[in-house]
């Protein structure tokens, strides 16, 4: 794995003078969680900040629940507009971190640090509406329903890229483990699909002294869970990475003597193009079928596609990393891609851009009940778009 070192450098001086507000902003999020589309106290904040920055334009319901935010340049002769995306929603958890801060909402928490991507988006834009030192537009996305609800979809469906004629779109996400000033990125594939699977397995329930006169639903079911695991061993070429998980399995069944007439399994699958992702889907309904018919049951598979690929372009990464060189401790260019899904990918689908992990760290995993956003690494994101801007649209 090769890397690109950079010099110590300083973040924005400007940025650095407001740390101390972004942190102010971001621990008020955190207190105040909001799950899926419901983030309406979030957006509001979002755009009366927006709006006392004196953004020339504020768009609110964009994407159900979105806020759009747009700063033009000291000059827009050149015409090219950069969009810098950031996520506002929390996660249906509880938070167990005892910090002054922790979240006020029971059963809501922000575990993925999306109120730290807020806020150094609104740090961003509080800088780039003070100094304007560039030539074109700047398009502000704060989008709701990142985990689970396709908030990203919903804002380009909104039509949001072709509303502001957005040429390149950017985002970041922090990543626990990556030590505070330090980026990763790699063109091309960065974070998996995410896709999901149900299947219902039917057989004859009946006593459990008497298998014989049965047709052993659990019996069917596991040799199921077991042959799944074939696919990515023995279908799946093995320089493609993919992940099938089986996660959940149950019966109607909660007694010892009964055979149960009907059992469920719940899985996800995981991929990093659309070959393999046609592979998987098309041989676990094959497998399904045919080992639930080996058992003489019957077998419905309900195979749900979810979030595409994080597809990074490579001339936008190439961007990126000169961005992050100018402002962070150190950039890997050729970070390993990582399983987990992103759901920016669908604006990296209507429009060329990049996608970026600043460090957060040594902290909880993201989605843990003890996680928190590192507050030093805001003023490096921050910086990070800004720096985009300053050198994609110099004048």
């Amino acid at each position: 794995m090769s890397s690109i070192v950079g010099e110590e450098m300083p973040v924005k001086n400007r940025i650095g003078e407001m740390s101390e507000t972004i942190t102010e902003w971001r621990r008020d999020f955190h207190e105040h969680p909001e799950v899926m589309y419901d983030v309406h106290r979030t957006a509001a904040i979002v755009a009366k900040k927006l709006k006392d920055f004196g953004c020339d334009e504020i768009v609110e319901g964009i994407g159900k629940t979105g806020v759009v935010g747009i700063i033009k340049g000291q000059s827009t002769a050149s015409s090219r507009v950069i969009a810098l995306r950031a996520d506002m929603d929390a996660l249906p958890m509880t938070e167990i971190t005892g910090l002054p801060y922790a979240s006020k909402i029971k059963g809501a928490m922000h575990a993925c640090g999306h109120d730290g991507h807020t806020a150094m988006l609104l740090g961003a834009a509080q800088y780039l509406a003070e100094t304007r030192n560039f030539d074109g537009t700047v398009v502000l996305l704060f989008q709701p329903a990142e985990e689970g609800g396709a908030g990203g979809l919903e804002m380009v469906k909104d039509g949001v890229m072709d509303r502001w004629q957005v040429d390149e779109v950017y985002g970041l996400h922090n990543y626990p483990g990556l030590p505070v000033g330090e980026f990763a990125i790699r063109s091309g594939a960065l974070m998996a699909s995410a896709d999901q699977f149900e299947i219902e397995i039917t057989g004859k329930g009946g006593h459990a002294a008497e298998p014989h006169q049965t047709v052993d639903t659990t019996l069917a079911s596991a040799q199921i869970v077991v042959a799944l695991q074939s696919i990515v061993s023995r279908n799946v070429q093995a320089i493609r990475p993919a992940v099938l998980s089986t996660t959940s399995f149950h019966t109607e069944s909660n007694t010892f003597n009964v055979i149960p007439q009907t059992a469920y399994i719940k899985g996800t699958v995981r991929c990093f193009d659309t070959h393999t992702r046609d592979l998987m889907e098309h041989r676990l309904n094959e497998i399904v079928d045919l080992t639930a018919r080996t058992y003489g049951a019957k077998a419905t598979v309900k195979y749900e596609r979810g979030y595409p690929p994080t597809i990074n372009h490579p001339e936008q990464t190439q961007f990126a990393i000169e961005a992050a060189l100018a402002v962070g401790t150190r950039v890997n260019s050729e970070t390993d891609p990582v399983m987990p899904a992103e759901d920016f990918s669908y604006m990296l689908e209507a429009r060329p851009g990049a996608y970026i992990f600043l460090g957060n760290g040594d902290t909880a995993m993201c989605h843990h009940p003890e996680y928190d956003f590192s507050d030093e690494a805001a003023p490096f994101g921050a910086s990070y778009f800004v720096e985009l801007v300053e050198k994609r649209l110099s004048s």
